[in-house]
């Protein structure tokens, strides 16, 4: 992928900012004293201009070459002295090798362009709540206002300068591993299974050298998901500025419960919350549980996964009553696994979302249509993994797991004999200690009329059931593992939708056929079993889920050490 900075090239210049001087380096003014002095040493003395520095990229020039260049021994010296950056010594060098060593980030005008729409985003991830993004920050914004206040007095054979070079193409390898790929530990331990994507930095950053023609903010390497986050993460931010502190709502009975009509001090302090979250935008303090009240409050509970019946109840309180900090923390770590995911999928996938309980099919990269799904129980968790679908199979036979076997059929023979597998419409196979016992085609069957195979080492699929009742439970983790469809039929139809031999009529008759039948797709279909517990939809909804399987927990704990 090609990425680029702005097109400006405008001469860099100093600017006065509408900020006081103080309040602007207050964060920047000692280490940029300890720089200028150290490069004073070096020459001599040399007086700075007092104007604070404006960061905006629209301020700095890139030239299509710059002529300064580096010595290959201030490359190595510079990474044997600064050990952050050891993990990508080779890649630094080889960079600046590529380019002969010429500057990348500093030209006869001063710092470029590129080198403060990098800043430009170091900051604004710090402002949007993105904690330690990369290495040294300060250190980089002294060096950077230490080459600004010095001017047109700028030599180019300063140390500074080559120290200003080198730091700021490390600190783009740590910023972009950091941000872009997310955390080095193999996701692996976190129960992660779905390959993550892989960036060529090596690659960006020539792009971002070479074209300076397209704004890396639009088209950063990361899934589209990850900046609606961080859009949100900015917005949570504000409200916990606005608002940091909120007194808990309290039900007097755990069990007590309000709807339209209604009128209690619960009602106001419920208006108050959801005025605060955009949920309810009516200038309205009563007591009274309004009509609109009803509606903002539907909306709430389609946004946390609950009944969204216009109740207001204990559920629906305590997830008012959690800190704004708590939502934060929730974002960050989404935002974490979107750096692991792909950056686009422009082909036809399902995308099964855990805490979510849904299945999304999506053609050409865009959804198409949703469905409820059970997944497995907290005991029994389903992988997060990816693979292609291959197989749809109608009328199926269901192999009885060994645990379920060992557990529940088996003691069953043993009090029954064929009398339980006769009423289960069981058979067994095999002889000696290979006995099996699987379950005949049929309504009974526990996979329902069809299943859908996208062969893995966790035996999970997707697949029909006659226990239709948990799809209307809000939180549907029932399951051994395998994950039920709420709509077979509709999958089956969306699946073989291009082969023009499967009509719905035909896709019905093999449902009911009562023997089984495997079709093999033409074109293999990608499958993900994700787990995301924030997300916007496709109305422009901030959605929180509960942690069902504590893998927030579990990440939390690597990433904020809690």
């Amino acid at each position: 992928m090609i990425v680029a900075f702005l097109t400006q090239h405008t001469r860099y210049s100093i600017v006065i900012p509408r900020k006081p001087f103080c309040a602007m380096l207050k964060n920047y003014l000692l280490p940029v004293l300890v720089i200028l002095a150290f490069a004073a040493c070096k020459q001599g003395g040399r007086s700075g201009k007092s104007e604070a520095i404006n960061r905006d990229t629209t301020h700095y020039t890139k030239q299509e070459y710059i002529a300064q260049s580096l010595d290959s021994n201030q490359v190595g010296d510079f990474l044997a002295r600064h050990a952050e950056f050891a993990p990508y010594t080779d890649l630094i060098k080889e960079f600046y090798r590529k380019r002969d060593f010429h500057y990348a980030w500093i030209n006869e005008e001063g710092i470029t362009e590129q080198a403060g729409g990098l800043l430009n985003m170091m900051r604004q991830d710090e402002e949007s709540g993105i904690k330690d993004s990369v290495l040294n920050k300060s250190r980089v914004n002294a060096l950077y206002d230490s080459i600004a206040l010095m001017g047109d007095s700028l030599n180019r054979q300063d140390t500074l300068i080559s120290i200003a070079e080198l730091s700021l193409t490390g600190q783009f390898f740590v910023y972009a591993n950091k941000v872009w790929g997310g955390m080095t530990k193999d996701a692996k331990d976190l129960e992660w299974f779905i390959p993550r994507k892989k960036i060529n930095v090596e690659s960006l950053l020539d792009s971002i050298i070479r074209y300076p023609k397209r704004a890396l903010a639009s088209d950063e390497p990361v899934n589209r998901q990850y900046k609606l986050l961080r859009d949100e993460l900015t917005k949570v931010g504000e409200l916990v500025k606005k608002h940091p502190q909120h007194d808990s709502i309290r039900l007097a009975d755990k069990k007590k419960t309000f709807k339209s009509g209604d009128s209690s001090d619960v009602i106001a302090a419920v208006k108050k919350r959801l005025t605060i979250w955009g949920d309810y935008k009516e200038n309205d303090t009563t007591t009274k549980f309004t009509p609109l009240l009803d509606s903002a409050l539907r909306n709430y509970q389609t946004r946390m996964g609950q009944k969204p019946d216009g109740i207001i109840r204990q559920q629906t309180v305590d997830a008012l009553n959690r800190p704004t900090e708590h939502y934060m923390q929730q974002l960050l770590l989404n935002m974490e696994r979107l750096r692991w995911v792909p950056v686009e999928v422009t082909t036809d996938y399902l995308l099964v979302n855990i805490p979510e309980f849904r299945l999304h099919a999506y053609e050409d990269g865009k959804l198409a249509w949703s469905c409820n799904v059970v997944v497995g129980t907290p005991g029994a968790s389903t992988v997060i993994f990816s693979k292609e679908m291959q197989y749809v199979v109608f009328s199926p036979y269901w192999n009885v797991p060994p645990g379920i076997l060992k557990k529940e059929v088996l003691p069953g023979i043993r009090r029954s004999g064929k009398a339980y597998l006769a009423r289960h419409n069981m058979e067994m196979t095999g002889s000696g200690n290979n006995i099996s016992v699987r379950q005949k085609p049929g309504p009974s069957n526990s996979l329902g009329k069809v299943k859908f195979l996208f062969p893995n080492e966790y035996n999970i699929y997707l697949h029909d059931t006659p226990s239709k009742g948990l799809f209307n439970e809000t939180k549907r983790s029932f399951s051994h593992g395998c994950i039920r469809v709420a709509e077979p039929k509709h999958l089956a139809q969306w699946v073989l939708r291009k082969d023009s031999s499967w009509t719905e009529q035909k896709i019905d008759a093999a449902m009911n056929a009562g023997k089984e039948k495997y079709v093999t797709l033409k074109t293999k279909l990608p499958v993900y079993i994700g787990y995301f517990t924030a997300w916007v939809d496709s109305q422009g909804r901030l959605n929180f889920r509960d942690d069902v399987y504590g893998h927030d927990a579990k990440l939390a704990k690597l990433l904020f050490g809690k």
